[in-house]
């Protein structure tokens, strides 16, 4: 099991959505919390907030999809606190557009951010929790890595997080034999910001856009209504799992039959086509 109460924790895209809702959520447990935001204004409104409150936190600028930028947020979070033993590796970037549509700069943006960005603040803080054998990491995903045909017009963003899920689900046999615990989250519709990440798109990717993203017509393969989940109820869930080293979180119960007709029984049957398939070849063979 493993304690917030005392620790310290860094969290990436900490200025808003679910990584704003996770650093006051570990600060009010008595976690000591360096806010990493790709807008330093975002990650210093958050600190700021917290140490009000009476909580302990720094804000720190930080590109994940940039190594230089990463090592630098661990120099800075080190300093000040000591060896981070929980990381919430959040921060994510999307579009809502045609595959072909994209740009090669935007595809690099959105798979560097998404599943580089993860890899990256893992590679630079899992060295200390294996010296010191504790820690614990979670990596934000989504359901769509889970569910990959339900939102079209997002395959950057949907690789990336089935990426996260695969690559996390595989470091949790890793890093266990160190005490350390590993969780991924697989977020359904929650009221975050991200729809305004091409705002601040650094300028080695394109450079900023103005506006929201355009959701076009059949974004969304359901006839239900979506509804969204607060983002500090996802962190309560995110903190129980932590808590209980639990290895995925899904925040959203309704896309169970969902998940089991378009991924399960698809890959169940794509099970079933080999075995036929060995079963011919040993009649052709017999």
């Amino acid at each position: 099991m493993t304690e917030t109460n005392g620790k310290t924790a860094l969290v990436t895209g900490g200025g808003s959505g679910i990584g704003l809702a996770l650093a006051r959520a570990l600060a009010a447990e008595g976690t000591s919390v360096v806010v990493a935001d790709i807008l330093e204004e975002r990650a210093e409104s958050a600190a700021s907030e917290i140490t009000r409150a009476g909580g302990s936190a720094l804000a720190v600028a930080c590109d994940v999809s940039d190594r230089a930028s990463v090592r630098d947020m661990k120099a800075k979070a080190n300093a000040a606190f000591g060896v981070i033993s929980l990381l919430f590796a959040n921060a994510g970037v999307t579009s809502v557009e045609r595959l072909t549509e994209l740009s090669a700069d935007e595809l690099d943006w959105i798979t560097e951010v998404d599943l580089l960005g993860v890899a990256n603040c893992l590679h630079a803080f899992l060295p200390d929790m294996i010296a010191q054998r504790a820690g614990h990491v979670v990596a934000t995903a989504s359901i769509v890595g889970l569910i990959p045909s339900w939102l079209p017009y997002h395959v950057p963003y949907t690789a990336a997080k089935a990426g996260v899920i695969a690559m996390m689900l595989n470091l949790r046999a890793e890093v266990s034999e160190f005490g350390i615990g590993c969780t991924v989250l697989c977020p359904g519709g929650v009221a975050t910001r991200i729809h305004e990440t091409p705002r601040y798109r650094p300028s080695r990717f394109g450079g900023p856009s103005e506006g929201r993203l355009r959701v076009p017509e059949g974004f969304v393969q359901t006839t239900e209504k979506l509804t969204f989940r607060p983002p500090e109820e996802v962190a309560e869930m995110v903190l129980l799992a932590v808590r209980e080293n639990r290895p995925i979180v899904v925040t959203d119960a309704t896309r169970r039959d969902l998940f089991i007709r378009s991924y399960v029984d698809v890959v169940l049957s794509a099970f079933d086509d080999a075995a036929a398939f060995d079963a011919r070849r040993r009649r052709v063979d017999g």
